[in-house]
Formats: C-alpha cells, sequence, structure tokens
C-alpha cells in the first residue's frame, strides 16, 4: 500500500492552492502527497457550470497563488476559461493530479495513518486535506405532491442555459446568485417565470469591499466554530444589485413570491388558495458540503456540521478541510490552502514516522 504524507481530495480552487503550497513547502507529488480529483478533467466544479455563465458573469474569481488569470475573454464560457487556466496550473507546477479518481472512505488506519480508500487503490496518509466543495451534493427540497408533478424539475447542478425553456413557463425556486441568473436569462425566451423563496431577497446596494467580506467571513466561521452546518454566502453577503438586476427589478422579473405549500400535478399551490401553473421547476436551491466520505471518522457534531478551527477539524487533528465554511470562495480557498499546510507541516514535524 502506498505511503504518503498527505493526500488532498479534490482539485478545485482550494485543492490546487493546497497542492501549490506543498511543493512550495518540500512536498513532492507522487512520493510525499497526492491529489485526487474524481472529474473527468481540470477545471473543478467550473468545468460542469452551464454554458450561459460566461465568465464575465463570474462574481469574484480570484487567481490561483503563483499563477495569475490574466487576459480571459468575457464573452467565452466560464468552464472553458477557468478550465483551461486549471489545466495550465496543474502543469506549470507539476501537481500531477491522479483523476478520475474517486473517494469512497476515510478512516483510521494502521500505526496513526489514514486510510484512504480510492477507484485506484487504498493510501496510507500521516494527514488529509479534504477539497471536494459542494457541487457534488445538490440540495433538493421535499415538498407535500412533488412527486405527482407531471413537468420537469432540475436543479442548477444540471441547468442546460435558458434555450430548454423556450415558450414553457417555470418556477424557479431559490433567493440566490444562480437563482437570479437562471430566471433572468429564462424570462426573454419562457412563455412566464415566477421567482419563489424562503425568506424575502436582500439586494446589496454599493461596493462590497473588505470590511463587508470580513463581517460575512466571520459570520460563517462563527457557524463552523460551532460544529454547525455552513450557511449559504448569500444568506450572509446578499444579492449585488447591479443594472441587469436593476432592470429586472423594473420589469417585473423579480417580483418574489413567498414559498408555495405543496406542489400539484400541473404547477404549485399556496395554502391561501392561490396557484401558479408551471411546465418546469427548476430548484435553484443550492448545496450541501460533500463529505460523506469522511463519515468513518465520526466528525459531525450533533448540530450536524463538521466543527473547524481554521482549517483543522477539531475531532481529528489530521483532517483539514478547505473550500468549507468561511473558507468557501475562491478568496477564501487559497488562504484555507496555505493555512492548512502550515498547520500540517507542524503536526508532521512533531509526530515521528
Amino acid at each position: 500500500m502506498p505511503e504518503l504524507d498527505v493526500a488532498v481530495i479534490g482539485a478545485g480552487q482550494a485543492g490546487l492552492s493546497a497542492a501549490y503550497h506543498l511543493r512550495r513547502a518540500g512536498f513532492e507529488p507522487d512520493r510525499h502527497f497526492v491529489v485526487f480529483d474524481h472529474a473527468p478533467r481540470p477545471g473543478g466544479a467550473w468545468q460542469f457550470r452551464w454554458p450561459s455563465l460566461t465568465y464575465g458573469k463570474v462574481h469574484g474569481m480570484h487567481s490561483l497563488p503563483g499563477m495569475e488569470l490574466t487576459g480571459a475573454d468575457d464573452g467565452r464560457p466560464s468552464s472553458e476559461v477557468i478550465g483551461g487556466y486549471f489545466d495550465a496550473y496543474e502543469e506549470r507546477f507539476d501537481l500531477r493530479v491522479h483523476r478520475p479518481v474517486g473517494v469512497s472512505a476515510v478512516r483510521d488506519g494502521d500505526g496513526g495513518r489514514l486510510l484512504v480508500e480510492t477507484t485506484e487503490g487504498a493510501y496510507a496518509t500521516r494527514a488529509l486535506i479534504n477539497a471536494t466543495g459542494t457541487w457534488d451534493r445538490p440540495f433538493w427540497p421535499r415538498y407535500p405532491g412533488q412527486e405527482t408533478f407531471l413537468g420537469r424539475q432540475l436543479h442548477t447542478a444540471n441547468y442546460p442555459g435558458p434555450a430548454e425553456f423556450a415558450g414553457l413557463r417555470v418556477v424557479v425556486v431559490g433567493g440566490g446568485a444562480s437563482g437570479t441568473q437562471h430566471l433572468m436569462e429564462i424570462a426573454e425566451v419562457a412563455a412566464a417565470t415566477h421567482w419563489v423563496t424562503r425568506r424575502p431577497p436582500v439586494f446589496r446596494e454599493g461596493p462590497f469591499g473588505e470590511e463587508q467580506g470580513r463581517a460575512a467571513v466571520a459570520m460563517v466561521e462563527e457557524r463552523v466554530r460551532r460544529g454547525l452546518p455552513p450557511q449559504s454566502v448569500v444568506s450572509v453577503t446578499g444579492l449585488p444589485l447591479n443594472d441587469a438586476v436593476r432592470r429586472a427589478r423594473a420589469e417585473g422579473v423579480l417580483d418574489r413570491l413567498p414559498m408555495f405549500d405543496r406542489i400539484t400535478p400541473g404547477g404549485v399551490a399556496w395554502a391561501d388558495g392561490r396557484t401558479v401553473e408551471a411546465d418546469v421547476l427548476l430548484w435553484a436551491t443550492g448545496f450541501r458540503a460533500a463529505v460523506d466520505h469522511l463519515a468513518p471518522l465520526r466528525l459531525r457534531e450533533a448540530g450536524g456540521g463538521i466543527q473547524v478551527e481554521n482549517t483543522r477539524a477539531v475531532r481529528d487533528a489530521r483532517v483539514h478541510l478547505v473550500g468549507y465554511g468561511p473558507s468557501a470562495s475562491t478568496i477564501g480557498a487559497n488562504r484555507a490552502g496555505r493555512a492548512a499546510v502550515r498547520s500540517i507541516t507542524r503536526l508532521l514535524d512533531s509526530v515521528p514516522t
């Protein structure tokens, strides 16, 4: 069985940042550390984004450490731009990502090591950096009558772009950035659209500066420190009010309805008797952390989340989570990768092999 110092699971922004900092700290790929990625090609979750999400529509993409993303065409799909950038990054720093390799479980092994079970065999490692993000765990809420709906139901995770909704009646569920983006472009081709959210949306005027960013991170970090599941970013930051959003609000596209009470064969209904007919229900209801493979380590707290201090799992100092909770942003993932490597280096120096 191959023995490693560090295994990295995931090659998105957080995983590549961690691999870069491992390289900088003197760890060699395929000797001291390995990066596993289940995706077929470089690009992390970005490679699965819908074609109409062009690079110019991406909010706050931050370059990976050591190599800037420059000269990108705002009109190209973000999947192509960022996928190509990640590919070049892996090659430049010789990160030797193992793909497509799935990780089914991480459990205690012999001699204080962790046993990482993958589709290419088992590995024994002294420490683990988990960078699996959320894309693989779309959240589908459940409502009475959902199984009776005669139309199509789909999630942001398999959103194909607006063309498939031409002439249809569409209900978009979810108050985040993806939901508003879907709604605004579908409204241009659909017969009718309705926007449904659990809470009234909060639109943010003005720039989102460093002070607001720190406050948002602090709120998410507090939940993670208490062992609660991380909140969505929009629940903390609000929706940016740009020209496209202002136009959509003026045209009535972003007139929000409260959450319906049940789903009917032909649409959705509220307890007060109001109904909306629909051909499609589009669930833009977010994602949950993809950490089921860590279940054998029993890291979850009673509140349902994994308690994390900085990037370290409180229940197991060998395990670090990056791109989780407060580091679930492109700049946060970069910083978390560096912090995790520093902490792991100290741990490995203090524990004899």
